[in-house]
């Protein structure tokens, strides 16, 4: 499990309508996720699924009307690029050596989906 409890202490702070998921709805998320959670683990999933959905919905409360878009967190600022070149050998000959079957420069493998 994951310890939650610095974020969640600042959202006590935030009024904000809680919203909590029933058992039934851990349990269908549960079933969507493939987990196997037994009856004492659903509460605590839970509890801790629903302060996730009410951190989020905290946010919906911050006001972005007046917030352009930006690229890059930092103005001014952009990714560095390295230059496009080739800094390997080709050594598909080498590899292909080794494969049981090559055509044409492809590797060939036996058939899996009908």
């Amino acid at each position: 499990m994951y310890d939650f409890a610095l974020v969640f202490s600042l959202l006590k702070r935030i009024a904000h309508p809680h919203m909590a998921l029933t058992r039934e709805q851990i349990a269908s998320i549960a079933a969507l996720a493939r987990l196997e959670l037994t009856a004492a683990e659903i509460p605590v999933y839970q509890d801790s699924l629903s302060r996730i959905l009410d951190f989020v919905g905290a946010l919906d409360g911050a006001e972005t009307a007046n917030v352009a878009p930006m690229a890059h967190p930092l103005p001014g600022l952009s990714q560095r690029l390295r230059p496009d070149v080739v800094t390997e050998q080709d050594h598909r000959e080498d590899y292909q050596a080794n494969a049981p079957q090559v055509a044409a420069g492809l590797y060939l493998v036996p058939k899996v989906i009908e």
